[in-house]
């Protein structure tokens, strides 16, 4: 797999590596299928999570790697939630909702008190993490956002828009620094998509959602 860190072209004096950019473009495919609410997102984001856990893992970057087990667990378990979920709307494809308000409770508690243990343990073992808390709050938040769309709560791409706040800057620091620099201009397309998703999403939420009787026109 060593074929996955090696150069595949450089631009603006940047090495960019094969890993770097099949992983995230494949990742941003994956986002932009959530904006479809296909259920294809699912498989793209786990494949999305094994490339870039072979690149980690080649690089001996333990603590990335780590990160995408977590996320390709999360893929599987979101498509099995929108496996489940599929023929909800009217037009047959995966409901959307607005989170209740103990729903957002829940979501804010958890990715705090994520943050802070991830964030401890980063900070514990630094060889996990380049900069520890900024690296744990994505990571968490990145987990709250595929959890949510999972769920499929509109205040997914809501979490997606704070996770970019910290992942722009952190993506391009880090990525110069450490050879992923493709991560970093990735992050702002992610935020293009976020913000056309979020307004995709929170219109049809506004649709009411009645399920299609059986044996009537969809």
């Amino acid at each position: 797999m060593n074929w996955l860190n090696s150069e595949a072209f450089t631009a603006f004096d940047q090495h960019i590596m094969w890993s770097d950019m099949i992983g995230n473009t494949v990742g941003l495919a994956a986002l932009a299928l959530g904006w479809r609410r296909s259920i294809w997102t699912w498989p793209a984001q786990f494949l999305s999570g094994v490339i870039l856990l072979a690149a980690f893992t080649t690089a001996h970057l333990s603590g990335s790697a780590g990160k995408q087990v977590v996320v390709i667990v999360v893929a599987l378990w979101g498509w099995y939630q929108w496996q489940g979920g599929r023929g909800k709307a009217q037009d047959g494809s995966v409901a959307v909702r607005f989170a209740t308000w103990r729903e957002r409770g829940l979501l804010v508690a958890g990715a705090a008190v994520g943050t802070l243990a991830v964030g401890g343990l980063f900070t514990a073992f630094p060889t996990l993490s380049w900069d520890p808390w900024p690296d744990a709050y994505i990571f968490v938040g990145t987990i709250v956002a595929m959890y949510a769309q999972a769920r499929g709560m509109v205040e997914f791409w809501l979490a997606w828009l704070l996770v970019d706040a910290v992942g722009v800057p952190l993506n391009f620091a880090n990525g110069f620094a450490n050879g992923f620099a493709f991560s970093g201009f990735v992050y702002v397309i992610y935020g293009a998509i976020v913000l056309w998703g979020l307004r995709d999403w929170w219109l049809r939420s506004r649709t009411s959602a009645q399920p299609v009787l059986e044996g009537a026109a969809a």
